[in-house]
């Protein structure tokens, strides 16, 4: 699995920053006036597993549905593409004592031909599919930081950390602190995208590789 998406990074570093810079302490009062310093204000910090969130809104879920549906033609064609290029070489396999030498190498190239239109149409697949949905999660990322962004604002968080990175500063968080089911409650909400219908779990969304 590649990084996430570097939009995503740096909106959750901006958050982070921003959240920094707000609450980054006053100067010292002076010794003479201790008095008078300002009063320490908490802070209060959140945890939310962003890419996760993302994926599984009803509006993400239903659009990797979609992207699973326009992509099934193609995926099924590979398949049936390596069905033939399995038998042909089986047959050949089987066969070749009995064939002349031209008739041998006419099926190994036609084999070797299939297998080299396979392997174009793969990647052709990939990389399509790839650009589909690192766009479809880049829209949706964006929108659901709003939601986050607003949430923040609202119950007064000054830090939200995303638990979800990878290398993520967070060594460990009390569950309490966990806004992720929250984020994605509101935001289907907001939607009013309805919840799909059950797929296998091998079919549930993942978050994209990004570059």
């Amino acid at each position: 699995m590649k990084r996430p998406l570097s939009l995503v990074v740096l909106l959750i570093s901006g958050m982070v920053l921003s959240a920094s810079a707000q609450t980054s302490p006053a100067p010292a009062a002076p010794l003479a006036e201790p008095a008078s310093a300002a009063p320490v204000t908490p802070n209060k910090i959140a945890v939310i597993s962003f890419q996760l969130a993302v994926a599984q809104t009803n509006e993400g879920q239903r659009n990797y549905a979609d992207l699973q549906s326009k992509y099934a033609p193609r995926e099924n064609a590979l398949k049936t593409l390596s069905a033939e290029i399995d038998t042909l070489t089986k047959q050949l396999q089987v066969q070749g004592d009995t064939l002349s030498d031209t008739e041998r190498a006419s099926r190994a190239k036609t084999i070797d031909d299939k297998k080299k239109q396979l392997d174009r149409s793969s990647e052709d697949l990939k990389t399509d599919g790839n650009q589909d949905i690192q766009q479809m999660y880049s829209t949706l990322a964006t929108k659901v930081f709003e939601v986050v962004s607003n949430y923040a604002q609202q119950q007064g968080y000054t830090m939200v950390l995303d638990i979800g990175e990878q290398q993520s500063p967070v060594l460990y968080a009390s569950p309490t602190l966990d806004i992720t089911k929250t984020i994605i409650a509101a935001y289907n909400a907001k939607s009013g995208v309805p919840a799909q219908p059950a797929r296998p779990a091998s079919a549930s969304p993942q978050p994209p590789a990004g570059k």
